[in-house]
């Protein structure tokens, strides 16, 4: 199963934190989010993307061109002419990635359209994701509920972080516990990772100002074709300074609740 990643917005309300970097390829620990993502999938099985590229997509291009020369030791016999030599195979060796230029000012229906053009005719799924949302969801259950339901489409739905600080005090003020952007327990919002039937591409037309989330998604939703998968477990979207500086740290600190891969949880 193809999984497409939207990856070419400007990333503007990151601010300083990303400089000229599309949002995508800002760091956290040392590696792009995207690849945060694409590590996520991959743990679940899924390891052929679709990068569906707008603005600086030469940065995507260099990166993930010298992906394995960048993760691992190497070494290298300058003038001799000879290939590089890898001290170890990769995780990510297996992976299979098409970095698709799917047009610079596009919106996130475009990309999907453009990007669509490398899902097989035989495979019957493809998901959706943005390149700035980390989570802990088993990606293999939301296919599995989108495959029971015979729906067009699955949209996984999470309990977006409080915009403040959550504490817990006894009655005479003394405080038990302190979190910063916790889970909110009630409420529900769009994760942003999705499962789609390939049926839905034939809904798309190929206009550079189709927004996924206004008609295609309101008009499956009016169709009776979306499905909501729901997520009660970790999901985080990087969409500010603040944000960038939560995912660093949760990063350094080791307690990073988006790596459910071995080694990195």
């Amino acid at each position: 199963m193809k999984i497409l990643i939207l990856c070419g917005g400007y990333g503007s309300r990151l601010a300083g934190a990303g400089g000229d970097v599309p949002k995508p390829m800002v760091p956290i620990g040392g590696k792009p989010i995207v690849w945060h993502i694409m590590k996520g999938f991959a743990h679940w099985g899924y390891r052929d993307f679709v990068l569906c590229l707008g603005y600086r997509s030469d940065l995507f291009k260099q990166y993930f061109l010298n992906l394995s020369t960048m993760l691992n030791d190497v070494t290298i016999e300058v003038g001799a002419g000879t290939q590089p030599v890898l001290h170890a195979r990769p995780p990510e060796q297996d992976w299979r990635i098409t970095l698709a230029e799917t047009g610079h000012d596009s919106l996130t229906g475009t990309r999907v359209k453009r990007g669509g053009a490398f899902v097989p005719p035989d495979d019957d799924l493809f998901a959706v994701t943005y390149g700035d949302g980390v989570t802990s969801v088993d990606f293999r259950k939301v296919v599995a509920f989108h495959r029971a339901h015979g729906k067009l489409a699955t949209v996984t739905v999470v309990h977006p972080p409080s915009r403040f600080g959550e504490l817990t005090f006894a009655d005479n003020g003394l405080v038990g516990e302190f979190n910063e952007k916790p889970q909110v327990s009630a409420g529900w919002i769009s994760g942003g990772f999705f499962v789609f039937s390939r049926a839905f591409l034939d809904r798309l037309p190929d206009r550079p100002d189709l927004m996924l989330e206004r008609e295609p998604l309101q008009q499956l939703t009016r169709d009776g074709q979306l499905m909501a998968y729901q997520h009660d477990g970790f999901w985080f979207c990087m969409d500010t300074p603040r944000d960038y500086q939560q995912l660093s740290e949760m990063w350094a600190s080791g307690r990073a609740p988006w790596a459910i891969w071995e080694g990195r949880s």
